[in-house]
Order: C-alpha cells, then sequence, then structure tokens
C-alpha cells in the first residue's frame, strides 16, 4: 500500500504574496533596538566604572556620579554615602530592566510578527518564548514599564529634594496609570481567552 503524497503547498497570489513579505520591513526596527541595547551595555558600564573608581576616592568619578544622578548636595560631598550609593545601584538596575524590556520586544516581536526562530529544544530558549503570542507579549511588556516606573519613581522619592511637588504627584499618578493600564490588559486578555475557549 503506497503512502499518501504530501499536500503540496498552496502556492500565494502575488499581491497576498507580496504584503506578507512586507513584515520583513520590521527587521531594520528590531536591528535598531539592538543597537539602542548596546548603548545602554556602554551606558552601564561607564557608571559602573565610576562607582568603583569613587568608591576608591576618586573625586572625579564621584563628581561624574554625582551629575548623572541629579543628587542636591546640601553641603560638598567627598566620599559616597549610602543615599549616591542607592541612587547609582537604582539607576544600574534601571538599565538592566530596560534591557529585559529590549530584549522582550526584540525576540518575542520578530518571533511573533516576522519569523520564527526555530529555538524549540534549544537549552537557551527562554522560558516565555515557548507561549509567546502577541496577547502575552503585551501582558509581559506591560508588567516590564511597571518595573521600570517602580524603580524611577523610587529613585525620585529618595532624591525628593531635587523635584518640586508637582514633580512628583505628577510621577506618581503615571505609575498608577500604568499599573491600572496593565489590570486592564491583563483582564481584557483573560476574558478574550476565555471567550476562544468556550466558543472551541
Amino acid at each position: 500500500m503506497s503512502e499518501p503524497t504530501p499536500e503540496k503547498t498552496r502556492r500565494m497570489r502575488p499581491i497576498p504574496t507580496f504584503i506578507f513579505a512586507s513584515r520583513w520591513l520590521q527587521l531594520p526596527l528590531y536591528l535598531g533596538l539592538i543597537a539602542a541595547q548596546g548603548v545602554y551595555v556602554f551606558h552601564f558600564w561607564i557608571e559602573l566604572v565610576h562607582l568603583l573608581e569613587a568608591a576608591f576616592g576618586n573625586q572625579t568619578a564621584l563628581q561624574a556620579l554625582i551629575t548623572s544622578i541629579g543628587y542636591k548636595e546640601t553641603f560638598t560631598t567627598t566620599a559616597l554615602n549610602e543615599t549616591i550609593i542607592m541612587l547609582v545601584v537604582l539607576a544600574l538596575i534601571d538599565v538592566v530592566m530596560i534591557s529585559n524590556l529590549l530584549i522582550m520586544v526584540i525576540v518575542g516581536g520578530y518571533e511573533t510578527f516576522v519569523s520564527r526562530m526555530d529555538l524549540e529544544g534549544h537549552p537557551d530558549q527562554p522560558e516565555w518564548l515557548s507561549h509567546v503570542n502577541a496577547s502575552v507579549l503585551k501582558v509581559k511588556l506591560a508588567t516590564a514599564i511597571i518595573g521600570i516606573s517602580s524603580i524611577h519613581l523610587l529613585k525620585t522619592f529618595i532624591n525628593a529634594a531635587n523635584y518640586d511637588e508637582k514633580v512628583l504627584i505628577a510621577q506618581t499618578a503615571i505609575h498608577i496609570t500604568f499599573l491600572l493600564s496593565a489590570m486592564a490588559i491583563a483582564y481584557t486578555d483573560r476574558l478574550m481567552s476565555r471567550t476562544q475557549n468556550e466558543t472551541h
């Protein structure tokens, strides 16, 4: 008994083929995000080197840190203190979290909207990538943005003397807006998933 021949892939018409191929226009955008990731890595190491140099008493590095974090000096600072270290570390964490967000957008977006990466079985495949789709990616991005906003808000409160009261209120309101938006996105995604399950 002969085995059934596999069904040939139906050839697409020219216009649908052209429209479908237009997804590759997104490729330069993802390459640009990779370049932005490189800038963040460079910035991270500059700040880290300044922190290490300031820990050993380098005044130039200390002043560079004070300027970069916007720390208000009520008196001349000649050595690292707990507040400066905390603000610098929060800034480094902020860079890491934004970098994680970039990775999610680059890898997840490319996999979802451009082309499969064929990472199944790869030992370094991210756990979240195995079930990623537009809805999952949207929720994860919203969660990451909330984390970044939390770090920014904490930095602002620690260095509150440098900010006007209106700025503090505005940042808090923006953070709450991000939080409510993420909850709305997650709730909408849950409703859509439930509707699809009931349909099937």
